[in-house]
Order: structure tokens, then sequence, then C-alpha cells
């Protein structure tokens, strides 16, 4: 396993971007919109996700403020087989926030559990 991202919900996806990008000397390596779930992704990080973490930047359309403590996210790890990583959490008496399946607007496999504090951690499929 590895960390992959850690998502932040932001309630001005340029300015975030600009702050990540020009003030931190992040590069922005993507950016999707999902117009069926209407939000926009962001990754911005120092090197080349394929060899190190990065930051998720999420912007939900329509929404430009969060309260503290509502913008945090989640921490996400790459795992071999979705379905089985999360079977194998439960069966250690893990806690599932949602099953294993298809994201929300897309088609990437995930997972949601949840840390012993109630952080969310997505468990992503490896990508071939």
């Amino acid at each position: 396993m590895r960390i992959l991202h850690t998502m932040l919900r932001v309630g001005d996806l340029e300015r975030s971007i600009r702050f990540y990008t020009e003030i931190l000397g992040m590069k922005l390596l993507r950016r999707q919109d999902y117009p069926a779930g209407e939000f926009t992704l962001a990754f911005v990080g120092y090197g080349a996700e394929s060899e190190q973490a990065v930051i998720e930047l999420t912007y939900n359309w329509g929404v430009d403020h969060y309260e503290l403590g509502t913008g945090y996210g989640h921490i996400a790890l790459e795992v071999d087989d979705v379905y089985q990583a999360a079977a194998d959490v439960k069966a250690q008496g893990g806690r599932l926030l949602r099953e294993a399946g298809p994201m929300n607007a897309g088609t990437t496999i995930i997972a949601f559990i949840e840390d012993p504090d109630g952080y969310p951690i997505e468990l992503i499929g490896k990508k071939a």
C-alpha cells in the first residue's frame, strides 16, 4: 500500500490552484469536471502521482466556503483489489463507510473505511 493523495474541499478552485502552484511551488498535475456530480477535481503536487502523494482539491459547484472542520475530506490508499481490501477491513472489525464500487459520476472502483477516530480513508483500485 501507499498514500495516494489527501483531499481538501475548496470554495474557490482557481484561488486554491494559484496558492498551491504559485505560493507553494506545486504543479497542477490534472484537472477534471464531473458535470453529473456537479464537482471539479484538481490534483496538485511536486511530482508525478505515480511517484509520490499529492493533494486533491475538490470544488463542489455552488459551494463557496466551508466551516472549519468540514474542509477535510480523506486520505487515499492504493490497493490491488478494492473489493477484497474492503472485505478484509470489515473482517478484521473495521468500519466500512461505503461499500466497494464505482465512484459517483465515474468508473474508478473505490470504497471508504473509517479509522478509529472517525477519519475517512478511501481505498482506490490500482490502475493498470
